[in-house]
């Protein structure tokens, strides 16, 4: 039997209809097998990180509970970036929709891949504001989302 973890995840879209990208990223999260979305953060508007000159994104958090390894988890959000407009082309550029894997209970990665926890993500506001609202005791490098955030709001906004 496979074991039950949580895994927490990153959504963000800044091309199209935006909302209506997330809300479908959501559902198809929800209808993987043997996994299921039980908490998902409000909608944050955010400045782009990386490649300035693009749209505005919205962001979220969302905790699945799943049975699927890492890598079914990431084949699978890649297969949903894709069948919603995901193109890869330009590094941190603009985008449909992007799910990023942040953290899965219990497991490390570090692949050409994947890489668990996420590598930037005690860097990114965007990331840590909306997992903070389901999340703010995980734990990621030995201190709590909350605490990674209060870190980063001692620094100016554009750090």
């Amino acid at each position: 039997m496979s074991t039950r973890r949580r895994a927490y995840l990153g959504l963000g879209s800044n091309l199209g209809d935006r909302l209506h990208l997330l809300q479908e990223a959501v559902a198809r999260l929800d209808h993987l097998p043997d996994t299921r979305v039980i908490a998902c953060s409000s909608v944050h508007e955010t400045p782009p990180w990386g490649y300035a000159e693009q749209p505005v994104y919205l962001n979220m958090a969302v905790i699945l509970e799943t049975t699927l390894s890492p890598e079914a988890l990431l084949t699978a959000t890649r297969e949903i970036e894709s069948a919603l407009g995901r193109q890869r082309t330009l590094r941190w550029g603009p985008r449909t929709i992007d799910i990023d894997l942040l953290v899965v209970e219990g497991e490390t990665r570090n692949t050409p891949e994947l890489q668990l926890p996420h590598p930037h993500i005690t860097e990114r506001r965007f990331v840590l504001e909306p997992l903070a609202e389901i999340a703010p005791d995980l734990l990621i490098h030995g201190r709590t989302v909350r605490a990674w955030l209060a870190a980063l709001s001692n620094e100016p906004p554009d750090a």
